[in-house]
């Protein structure tokens, strides 16, 4: 069994907004989507794993300490559809009752998160618009402590590659011994954050219009970084997430970063 801590792919919709007046301009309505229920679903799936899927904004709001506990509990840690910015801000330093009252640092979380993968954690790094570089750069991981654990390099301008055609994975050859024949009718993906490959890693899934790393995996002390470039949600996954073999698709994932068999 694994408990994932999955953090992002939560949105909210406010709206429509209607301007009643030069002065009005009230919003009707207020929904919450969860996006990430597809992959929690997936990796619960067998019965085996237990998937704690919370929005960024409350992972932002953890209090000092809260995070080392979530990394003493948890066997995986996900970040998909983060900016960097998530983890180098924290909500006291806009407080301004608490400005000159004392030193205002705070542990970092990436330092936290890379340290407890060395000692053996599974992390999980998943693409979309503000994800790797991301759009215009919003994603920014590859300026944060993130480069040193992802299996891929970060590009140094926006890392977006879409097309309403779609992106056809295809499983390389040292994929096929993780994932095998029956993973060999992905559909077509909607997008993807384009890297580079590194040394460090090993791409297990390439997008086959241009060779780019989809699924690419490596060793980071006694613990393993799998990153998968694309959404794992719509609208990146509209198709994807549909698949017959989704669910398959995320277990074998996870027991790439946990050792699961």
């Amino acid at each position: 069994m694994a408990k994932v801590y999955y953090v992002g792919d939560w949105a909210v919709l406010t709206g429509p907004t209607f301007a009643e007046t030069p002065f009005q301009h009230a919003p009707k309505g207020l929904e919450i989507f969860n996006y990430g229920v597809w992959l929690k679903t997936a990796l619960e799936s067998d019965g085996r794993n237990d998937v704690n899927s919370v929005p960024s904004w409350d992972f932002y709001k953890l209090g000092p300490g809260q995070y080392e506990k979530i990394l003493d509990e948890y066997d995986v840690i996900v970040f998909s559809d983060v900016e960097g910015k998530l983890f180098q801000l924290c909500p006291d330093f806009f407080n301004r009752e608490e400005f000159g009252k004392k030193i205002l640092t705070y542990p970092d979380r990436l330092r936290l998160t890379l340290e407890a993968v060395r000692e053996g954690k599974g992390l999980m790094l998943l693409g979309g618009w503000y994800s790797f570089t991301g759009e215009i750069g919003k994603g920014g991981w590859g300026r944060t402590l993130l480069r040193e654990a992802m299996p891929v390099k970060c590009l140094d301008f926006e890392d977006l590659i879409e097309s309403t055609e779609g992106f056809y994975p295809e499983i390389t050859p040292d994929g096929k011994m993780f994932f095998g024949e029956s993973f060999e009718d992905i559909p077509p993906i909607l997008g993807y954050n384009q890297t580079t490959e590194i040394s460090e890693g090993k791409v297990l899934i390439r997008v086959k219009e241009t060779g780019d790393p989809l699924v690419a995996i490596r060793q980071l002390g006694k613990g393993r970084v799998l990153a998968y470039t694309s959404d794992p949600a719509p609208h990146w996954g509209l198709n994807f997430v549909y698949w017959k073999h989704y669910n398959n698709f995320w277990l074998k994932c996870l027991s790439l970063v946990t050792k699961l068999p």
